[in-house]
């Protein structure tokens, strides 16, 4: 072998030692991304107005899945429209009224009467009610029992308060449970107790038709009431339940173009991806110029 060769083997060794190690540390750059997408953060782009002015079409967010806690679940169950059990991580804090979350809309198209996880379909909305709290809105406000002070958007608010009682064109006035005899409407609407994990309800024709979707997707049965008002879920008749999760009231800035839990109703902790914390990129949907005085902002 003469000296020529052996100069040309070890720069072959040498350059395969370099393509090894870059190799290695993009695997390790990928492996990375992939635990700080599923456990850390994420980002989702915003499409409509309804959580302006918080959030504009075209900003970009970061959402944070650490503080409330990631969630692992069968990915490809879920995109086959599988039931699929969702379990979250321990995080470090609760989600907090006016907190603002993004989440998998509970519902698919067309089937209103059961809750569903689409793990396509991501919204985004302000948090007005925790578990355990009682929600009302009074002439267009929230209030919550007990909670001193305002929640949620109060601009959005004080428009919904100056609507007419009859509606007003592009508003749907009528909202969740959508029972006429109750007259709930985006200006008039509750008392709803948002449930807690472990709480005890009474099953009674009120309560199942608060918490029939809630109850049927926790037990993966029907809740139905028969014409005596007894509850049964599935065969078995009950007079009371029990929740296994904790529940969320979540509305849009922009009230009067947003469908919330004023319309669909609760939204489920399983289904919420974190809470949205900055924009780190807007962009003008009409021209694509980048709006430099939203980059970086902060949720709020």
């Amino acid at each position: 072998m003469d000296g020529k060769e052996t100069k040309r083997k070890r720069i072959m060794v040498r350059w395969l030692g370099r393509l090894t190690n870059a190799a290695f540390y993009l695997c390790l750059l990928a492996a990375g991304y992939c635990v700080l997408h599923v456990f850390a953060v994420v980002s989702f782009r915003i499409p409509s107005d309804s959580m302006s002015p918080a959030l504009l079409p075209g900003d970009y967010i970061l959402v944070d899945k650490c503080s409330g806690g990631a969630r692992l679940f069968d990915l490809s169950g879920a995109l086959e429209g599988k039931d699929v059990e969702i379990y979250r991580v321990p995080g470090w804090r609760r989600y907090r009224r006016d907190d603002v979350l993004v989440f998998n809309f509970p519902y698919r198209p067309g089937s209103w009467d059961s809750i569903a996880f689409d793990v396509m379909r991501y919204y985004v909305k302000r948090c007005v009610a925790v578990p355990g709290d009682t929600l009302e809105i009074r002439n267009g406000r929230y209030r919550i029992a007990g909670h001193e002070g305002n929640v949620g958007y109060l601009p959005s608010q004080e428009a919904m308060a100056l609507l007419p009682d009859s509606g007003a064109a592009g508003v749907q006035m009528e909202t969740f449970p959508w029972n006429k005899d109750w007259g709930w409407t985006v200006k008039e609407f509750g008392p709803l107790p948002v449930p807690a994990k472990g709480q005890v309800v009474e099953m009674d024709s009120v309560s199942w038709l608060l918490y029939r979707q809630p109850v049927g997707w926790e037990q993966k049965k029907k809740l139905r009431m028969d014409a005596d008002g007894r509850a049964y879920l599935g065969d078995s008749l009950i007079r009371e339940y029990r929740f296994l999760e904790n529940y969320y009231f979540v509305a849009g800035d922009k009230a009067e173009n947003s469908q919330d839990s004023r319309y669909w109703g609760l939204l489920p902790e399983p289904f919420i991806v974190g809470r949205a914390v900055m924009i780190w990129k807007s962009e003008d949907m009409a021209t694509g110029a980048v709006r430099w005085n939203r980059t970086g902002k902060r949720i709020e």
